[in-house]
This record gives C-alpha cells, structure tokens and sequence, in this order.
C-alpha cells in the first residue's frame, strides 16, 4: 500500500543550474572596426567637419557609450593589429591609446565617453593591483595581445555593468 501511495504522488520539478546565456569573454552587440580614415578625413579639422555635418554634406557616426567604446577599440586592435610602445606604427599596428585616437579622430567617441573610458580600464587595472596608466601597461616588454583582449572585455563588462 505504500508503493500505491508513492505512485500517486506528484514529482517535484527537477532543477537545473542555470547557465550564462552566452560566453562572458565576448561582449554581445561588438561595433565593427571602422575603415583607415581617408586623408581628406584625417586632415580636415574638427571644427570643419562639424560645418559640413550642419549642412548635411557629412554623415558623422553615432558616438558610442563608454562600454561600446571599449569593445569597438578591442574590434579596432584585432582588424589592424596590435603594437607596444607607438600609438601607430609604420605598419599600420596600433596600441590601445592609438586605437581610441582613431575611434575619437573618426567620431565613434566623443572626449567625455573616452575619459569614461579610460576611467574604467584604470579601475580594471587598480582591481589587479597595477598602479601605473594603461598606456605605459600596454608597453610592458613581457606583454600579449591576449592580455590586452582579456583587460579591454573585462573594462566593457565593467562600464556596462555601471551603466555605461
């Protein structure tokens, strides 16, 4: 009569753990890398190019949060290449503060959003103990590019997370 009862009665739902939706190395909605500026783009002033937005001869990017600016420097680095020790090298590699003059040069960031930034690659950074500015971190001898990948996701994770 026991086993009756058993039968009868209803299972409890099994539980799962729960899973990331996706992999936390790859920050989800990753900007493209924008083209090498043109030379008529690289030469024309800021000041200039705002002009020629006003009277609609100019189509600037949407400027990105400090989060997409951050993944889109990583996209930037990855379609160019990486280097130490020079903002571009003559092969056309760059290092993170070349690439973010890139982003900014072309209107993918405005000033503000970069300084934002640049805040939270510096806090990333502080979490590890590292005192000294990104830059001069980036052009450590014993550096890799993987070590770059791994500091630029974990700083976008980090904006994002503070709503940035």
């Amino acid at each position: 009569m026991a086993t009756q009862e058993h039968a009868t009665r209803p299972e409890a739902p099994l539980r799962r753990p729960l899973r990331p939706a996706g992999p936390l190395t790859a920050a989800p909605d990753t900007p493209a890398a924008p083209d090498w500026p043109t030379w008529g783009q690289r030469i024309l002033p800021a000041s200039i190019r705002g002009l020629l937005v006003d009277l609609g001869m100019w189509q600037d990017p949407t400027p990105l949060p400090p989060s997409g600016h951050l993944t889109q420097t990583l996209a930037v680095l990855d379609r160019y290449g990486w280097c130490r020790s020079l903002d571009y090298s003559p092969t056309g590699r760059m290092c993170i503060r070349g690439a973010q003059n890139l982003l900014e040069k072309t209107g993918h960031v405005t000033p503000h959003a970069r300084a934002r930034a640049v805040d939270h690659m510096q806090n990333v950074l502080a979490r590890h103990g590292v005192t000294m500015p990104f830059h001069a971190w980036n052009d450590l001898p014993h550096q890799q590019f993987s070590n770059i990948q791994t500091f630029l996701t974990r700083a976008a994770y980090t904006a994002r997370a503070n709503g940035e």
